[in-house]
């Protein structure tokens, strides 16, 4: 029989052993296998946990050497990494947080002996682990798989690996900054070789897979340990892989942007680093066991100093989910390939830091940090949101709603109470799911139509029919009923009724949500003259992820009410003896007053698609040019017209991005100023 410590040391040792498959074994036969078989597995185990249900670990030392003893010294190897990465780039700021974290963990470590604390049990999988253990094993696995193909494309359209892009043609309709955009690439696709791109350049597609598949092991030690010292470690680990796959691209602005998310994710590690000393020192070993943490929730021990402890890891949480104002980590992060953006940036790593924030609830549940906590999460998702509608990048939409809905989710988290914890959960989920499907499917059509514009989305349903139905089922997931995001942003507004300013940031945030989604929409399903449809040629990895998760979100929808009733309800459990749900969530999955049931609306849309897809006949619809008040030139296929001064000038089309008004750069300097001010004051009550 299977028990739980195999299942657990799987899912941290097996993407380890499969990432030096792929780096020692230079092979796409190697690669295609250990990302297939390593997310077979994973996402065996994570199932295997949910069918077993909670349990506890507790592991043996290595050849008599104390698993603490192995952590510690990883610990300095890594910040020895750092720092030489710090040197290495002579960036000031990563070498001295760098130093910082080595001397507050010699501190802990050797002054206070907290790397020779025991812990028991080390890892604690209860029903809220086990749900990130299911994100992160199967939304993962599958991305996973969509990066071997992806990357080896990738590598044919970069082939940086001297320092320097070859001179290329550069669509106008990108920002500055983003990924040179190849018309070279043919309408339908390419056809490429899946090892090095040329005899003089070494492929890093060995490197890529490396660091992209530990990642899920690392992640599962986060949710997965008690220990908060082992829980620290893993949570380096994750910002030095963020930090190696953002600059995979070998630019000035990859290395750059990678620069910025490793001090600013490090800056996170050293307020993890002093509050493991202040729980430590001003308490005792026990409190950095998360679950005797847990167990003095709303006792008077937890105040002051110990609660700045607690007070410096939501801090931490703060930057690795990119909340302001420390969102341009990730918004820089969107330069690496798309398997990145979809994995560490949307549905996994950001995920690391709500996962803590609302893992600590408890903890801090009746105090001011927490109101505080409500109130930075619920300024992120307003300020973001709005953010997004200014943005063109198909991958910056993605970046600042991720950064939105994180915020929504910690928001929740700060509001503590059943109803707001279960939202978070809610979303959590639904959010993984649907981001990732959408940073994929933007990877997938960049690399064939040459840009991530959305103005140059138009008319996708004719050149990209399977991508755009999959497109579409990822943007209607985010923001329309009966999908999950919908249903947890609805309890997350209903629990912050007693909060009248979170309320209304929430409310004002979700509906600027709509806006960006339906300008997207409609810019994809715009018919375009002369564009005939066409069957589109998908790779069997894309077929699998891209399907895989858009199924996901579809399903999980349809059973989203089974889905509260065992997984959230039970989690929720695990924070508040009364796990009433409230009048949302509660109430759909108990079946009461303002219930209803899901499956009639899916019925009714994929009856909407149906009798469109029917009706929808191309060779016998009217092709008839735009009109332009009788002052038209060329036929069908060109909506040129005649403009004054009787030049002949091609019509333009396209979505209003309100520039002049949402200047990003102008508002980040407000915004970040006011988002500083109040994580300050988020400290500074933990100790008044």
């Amino acid at each position: 029989m299977i028990t739980g410590k195999y299942l657990l040391a799987v899912s941290i040792w097996l993407p380890v052993l499969a990432a030096l498959f792929c780096l020692l074994f230079r092979s796409y036969s190697i690669r295609n296998i250990a990302a297939y078989l390593t997310g077979i597995i994973l996402a065996a185990c994570s199932i295997g946990m949910l069918l077993m249900g909670p349990f506890d670990y507790q592991p043996q030392g290595l050849a008599g050497i104390s698993w603490n003893m192995v952590i510690t010294g990883a610990d300095f190897i890594l910040l020895a990494f750092i720092l030489y990465i710090g040197i290495k780039q002579r960036h000031s700021l990563i070498t001295i947080l760098a130093i910082a974290q080595a001397l507050l963990l010699v501190y802990f470590d050797f002054v206070l002996g907290g790397g020779h604390a025991s812990l028991k049990p080390a890892f604690v999988i209860d029903n809220l682990a086990i749900i990130m253990a299911l994100i992160i094993n199967i939304v993962g696995s599958l991305i996973c798989i969509y990066g071997v193909k992806y990357i080896a494309e990738h590598e044919e359209h970069h082939p940086n690996y001297t320092g320097t892009f070859p001179a290329r043609d550069v669509s106008p309709h990108l920002s500055p900054g983003t990924f040179p955009c190849y018309r070279d690439i043919p309408q339908g696709g390419v056809s490429l070789h899946p090892n090095d791109v040329s005899p003089h350049l070494k492929s890093r597609q060995p490197r890529f897979m490396f660091w992209l598949i530990i990642f899920l092991g690392a992640m599962n030690g986060i949710v997965f340990s008690n220990n908060l010292y082992w829980m620290f470690f893993f949570w380096e680990v994750t910002t030095f892989c963020s930090f190696q796959l953002i600059g995979h691209d070998l630019t000035d602005e990859a290395i750059g942007n990678a620069c910025r998310a490793l001090w600013m994710n490090s800056l996170g590690g050293v307020a993890f680093a002093a509050a493991l000393v202040l729980l430590l020192k001003y308490g005792s070993s026990d409190f950095l066991s998360m679950r005797y943490l847990l167990n003095q929730a709303g006792s008077p021990e937890i105040a002051g100093i110990l609660l700045l402890g607690v007070a410096l890891m939501v801090f931490a949480g703060l930057t690795k989910s990119a909340q302001l104002p420390f969102q341009s980590w990730l918004l820089g992060a969107m330069v690496a390939p798309t398997p990145v953006s979809a994995l560490l940036h949307s549905s996994t790593m950001v995920k690391a830091g709500v996962y803590l924030i609302l893992r600590l609830a408890p903890v801090y549940a009746g105090t001011y940090l927490s109101d505080m906590v409500a109130v930075a999460g619920g300024f992120t998702f307003l300020v973001t949101s709005i953010l997004a509608i200014s943005q063109s990048n198909a991958k910056r939409v993605l970046a600042y709603s991720t950064i939105a809905n994180l915020g929504l989710i910690i928001a929740c988290a700060g509001i503590n109470t059943p109803v707001a914890i279960s939202a978070a959960i809610v979303l959590i989920i639904f959010h993984a799911v649907s981001k990732g499907l959408l940073f994929l499917c933007t990877g997938f059509v960049e690399h064939n139509i040459g840009s991530r514009d959305i103005e140059d989305m138009e008319g996708l349903a004719d050149r990209m029919p399977i991508t755009t139905v999959i497109y579409t089922v990822g943007i209607i997931s985010m923001f329309l009923p009966p999908f999950g995001m919908l249903i947890g942003k609805w309890a997350a507004i209903e629990a912050a009724a007693e909060l009248p300013l979170v309320a209304f940031m929430m409310v004002m945030a979700s509906a600027v949500t709509g806006l960006f989604w339906i300008k997207w929409l409609g810019r994809m399903l715009q018919g375009v003259p002369g564009v005939e449809r066409k069957a589109e040629p998908m790779e069997v990895h894309y077929k699998i992820s891209l399907g895989g998760l858009a199924a996901g979100a579809v399903l999980l929808g349809l059973f989203v009410v089974p889905l509260i009733n065992r997984l959230v309800a039970p989690a929720v459990q695990n924070y508040y003896s009364n796990p009433g749900l409230g009048t949302a969530a509660g109430t759909i999955a108990a079946g009461g007053e303002g219930a209803f049931v899901a499956w009639p609306l899916f019925a009714l849309i994929l009856l909407v698609l149906v009798a469109a897809g029917v009706m929808y006949k191309p060779d016998r619809i009217k092709q008839i040019p735009v009109y332009m008040c009788g002052e038209n030139s060329g036929g069908l296929s060109s909506a040129n017209y005649i403009s004054t001064g009787e030049t002949n000038t091609a019509l333009n089309l396209s979505n209003y991005y309100f520039t002049g008004i949402i200047n990003e750069f102008r508002w980040n300097r407000v915004v970040n100023s006011l988002a500083l001010i109040m994580i300050i004051v988020l400290l500074g009550v933990t100790i008044l």
